[in-house]
């Protein structure tokens, strides 16, 4: 078993999120057992957080933060343990896209990410990963948590059509990932128009790709293959995607007629549970 005096505070996020807690809990003189009485939960669940072996939950952290007066330490934390958990190539990704002022994204397959309901991720996630669903999970869930700020980044999302007929997870799922989809009709923030079959040969061909761009550095490029992601801020790249992804705009259907597609399919194909 790690001891916490090993711990390096330097080594990893996680290790300094469990360095910092048993630093904190000392200062209160609250044993592991008490702390866990105060934020609801066991002191072993507080000892494995201390030594880094298990992950902690934006939840346990708002709690710590309340019960120690923190002032938000363990919630500025978390976000950066769990960014540590994406993959180490999709890192640098994951910190642009929550600098971006504008994200505009053409999905081929699935969900674009920050969209994406929970069970349909963990669907998603487990494909490749089960032996780290819930930890990829709650990292992704801490992706979209960039929707819900108050000047959040505009995002305008393309998705195939194929997107809706692929199943995920279960019908169940789709059903609610669907309806999710339809909660974003009323957001000025968020536009998501599909791009139907019928719309034949287009300039999103090639695959799903994303454009980030920012108030004070230069766009960038982003396309990912099955285990790595590549980046560019290349003029010429950057000037034909988006030229691309203006034309898949073009050719979508508007954005109620995409929910109206996204409603019909919903209710045919997976069933409407209303």
């Amino acid at each position: 078993m790690v001891n916490i005096q090993e711990l390096d505070p330097n080594a990893s996020p996680l290790d300094y999120y469990g360095w910092e807690l048993r630093r904190q809990r000392e200062a209160h003189t609250l044993t592991q057992q008490q702390l866990g009485d105060v934020i609801f939960c066991t002191g072993s669940l507080v000892g494995q957080i201390e030594t880094a072996r298990k992950l902690p939950t934006r939840e346990f952290s708002e709690r710590v933060d309340a019960a120690l007066g923190t002032g938000g330490t363990f919630s500025r934390l978390i976000g950066l343990v769990l960014r540590s958990r994406l993959p180490s190539w999709f890192q640098p990704v994951a910190e642009l896209e929550a600098r971006a002022t504008y994200i505009s994204t053409f999905q081929t397959q699935v969900v674009y990410g920050l969209l994406q309901t929970p069970e349909y991720a963990r669907a998603v996630l487990a494909v490749d990963h089960a032996d780290k669903v819930e930890e990829l999970l709650a990292a992704r869930l801490e992706r979209q948590r960039i929707l819900d700020r108050a000047e959040p980044p505009a995002l305008w999302v393309v998705l195939s059509e194929a997107v809706l007929t692929q199943e995920v997870g279960s019908p169940e799922v789709m059903r609610e990932q669907l309806a999710h989809l339809l909660t974003f009709r009323n957001n000025p923030w968020v536009q998501i128009q599909v791009l139907p079959f019928s719309a034949g040969e287009h300039t999103g061909l090639m695959g799903s790709f994303t454009l980030l761009r920012f108030d004070d550095d230069p766009d960038i490029f982003y396309a990912e293959n099955y285990d790595q992601g590549h980046m560019t801020a290349n003029s010429t790249v950057i000037k034909e995607r988006s030229v691309g992804y203006a034309r898949l705009q073009a050719t979508a259907l508007s954005v109620e007629d995409s929910a109206a597609l996204i409603t019909r399919v919903m209710e045919e194909r997976y069933g409407d549970s209303s």
